[in-house]
């Protein structure tokens, strides 16, 4: 009996302990997930462990974070939309993320197991008059351009009608090849590691609309005085603040939306070509992200035009893929453009030449003026998924918006300069060109030396499958998606890598105390950068400056 009794206690005490420690188990986790006691470093990925944070007031805001955020704060979120012409107040610290955006009134700041620690960027609140007010008078931005329906919808411009689609999925928008700082803006403030404690930043962002800035002025003949205003006014405005001391500017990084030449008028005279802003000796020591670098200087680096297509997830991404994988190509190779005969050195007259000779292999789209077509997005996709090759020819510069349009159509682009691509977009394009492209040089097209159809259609079958694949494989580094992609890095995401191993570099040069310049003579920027060598190249004789 005493044993039975003995044996029950011992049930009842087992029983009670492990009810007991279940209770406390749960009120510890309670106390731990609660709203209103949770630590920020809980609240999502980016965050990372911040026991260094006192308890903020904060909301946070999931689903679409812009449209909840403009009803919540709209005085606070300085949208490009609204109508404050001022210099926006920040009141309450605002973080904008991918999904979730959290109002906070206090810093925050990464420690040592921050996820985002190393990739923490400061956004400048420059005064609206460098990026917002262009949008709200984008009526002067161009005198034969809407560029009102360009700008809009974060820069993608005006969603495609299902008659305009190359492919009937979402995501295709009417872009112009000018609106880079704009998309890439409308990217930035949402990024995942935002940060509004410039001292835990490593790298700054400068949001001003430099290229939309100066087309303004580019005709009309207005002076050098004029054009150079804004630029001249924003590095001053740079200068004062307490970020660009720290390392007088290096860390700092700004998206200008056209090509270099535009940014570099060499004098003062009234007839030259456009402002001076990446002369001026503050922008030397930001690096400036262009759609065309330029292959002698140092501070400024190609990432692509936009495209047409902007998805929202990697399905859509996935599905076009296979979409440009079964494509039925009938034309050998095919060219999208107009002649040059102002350009001493222009090839475009011989490739058109060779276009039409080519007896039904080459699918010629003339551009000249009065047509309208090599401005719908359907004629020129259409025309390049129906081709293995795209013929990408030098224009007014050394660099075509048409090649990643090609890209995305799943096309083999055909360079004939080396700065067409291969010299600039060393972040996105494969350092191998040959996986990817057929390179023929512009010499021998111009001394009509070459036969473009006898050359690409000499390419083993097999040679011309695995360039393909690699063709479509590169897609998702040359769009701009709308929102982050989840497996994917688009060429937002691979420029924003670039530009922290950039600054992280010249970061570690300054506090061992060496030279943060680079180590060779910035004229030879190009080779260096491409080969890791300054000796002679046979490209050499492309770069001779006149």
């Amino acid at each position: 009996m005493g044993r039975q009794i003995l044996a029950k206690c011992r049930f009842w005490f087992v029983v009670s302990t492990a009810f007991l420690l279940w209770y406390l188990i749960l009120c510890f986790y309670n106390s731990e997930f609660t709203p209103s006691k949770r630590p920020i470093s809980s609240l999502g990925n980016d965050f990372g462990n911040s026991a260094n944070i006192q308890q903020p007031n904060f909301v946070l805001l999931r689903g679409n974070s812009n449209k909840r955020i403009n009803q919540l704060l709209p005085e606070e979120t300085g949208d490009i939309n609204n109508n404050n012409t001022n210099k926006r107040e920040s009141p309450r610290n605002i973080l904008h993320f991918e999904d979730q955006i959290l109002v906070s009134d206090q810093k925050l700041k990464p420690n040592i197991e921050d996820s985002c620690l190393g990739r923490y960027v400061y956004i400048h609140d420059l005064p609206t008059k460098f990026n917002d007010d262009l949008l709200k008078n984008c009526r002067s931005l161009s005198d034969w351009t809407d560029m009102c329906e360009f700008t809009s919808n974060s820069g993608f411009g005006i969603p495609l009608s299902n008659a305009e689609r190359a492919y009937s999925n979402k995501g295709w928008y009417a872009t112009n090849q000018f609106s880079l700082e704009v998309v890439f803006h409308n990217r930035m403030k949402r990024y995942g590691c935002l940060t509004n404690d410039s001292s835990s930043a490593s790298a700054v962002f400068v949001p001003y609309y430099a290229g939309l800035d100066i087309a303004r002025y580019l005709w009309g003949g207005h002076n050098t005085s004029v054009r150079d205003s804004d630029s001249v006014e924003l590095v001053k405005w740079l200068r004062e603040k307490p970020e660009w001391k720290r390392m007088f500017g290096r860390d700092h990084f700004a998206v200008a939306g056209r090509i270099t030449w535009d940014f570099r008028r060499l004098s003062d005279d009234q007839f030259d070509w456009g402002n001076k802003f990446l002369l001026l000796p503050e922008s030397k020591n930001m690096s400036v992200l262009t759609i065309e670098s330029s292959p002698w200087h140092n501070n400024d680096i190609g990432i692509p035009y936009p495209t047409y297509f902007h998805p929202l997830r990697d399905e859509e991404v996935f599905q076009w893929q296979g979409r440009m994988r079964r494509e039925k190509r009938r034309f050998l190779f095919s060219f999208a453009g107009a002649a040059r005969p102002n350009i001493r050195d222009s090839i475009r007259n011989e490739i058109i030449d060779q276009c039409r000779a080519s007896k039904g292999k080459c699918k010629l789209l003339e551009c000249s003026s009065g047509s309208s077509k090599c401005y719908k997005p359907d004629f020129v996709m259409k025309m390049f998924q129906s081709s293995v090759f795209c013929l990408q020819p030098p224009g007014d510069s050394s660099t075509r918006r048409s090649a990643f349009d090609s890209i995305l159509a799943g096309c083999i682009p055909v360079f004939f300069h080396p700065g067409s691509a291969y010299l600039q977009y060393l972040w996105h394009l494969p350092r191998d060109f040959t996986k990817y492209s057929v390179f023929i040089h512009a010499f021998d097209v111009k001394n009509r030396t070459v036969s473009i159809e006898k050359t690409l259609g000499g390419i083993p079958r097999q040679k011309v499958a695995a360039m393909r694949g690699e063709v479509i494989r590169l897609i998702p580094k040359v769009i701009y998606a709308s929102s982050k992609l989840e497996t994917l890095d688009d060429a937002f995401d691979i420029s924003i890598k670039g530009v922290l191993e950039r600054v992280s570099k010249i970061k570690k040069k300054m506090e061992e105390g060496k030279d943060s310049s680079f180590d060779y003579p910035e004229e030879l920027s190009w080779k260096y950068n491409f080969f890791g060598t300054v000796g002679e190249h046979e490209w050499d004789r492309f770069f001779l400056r006149m």
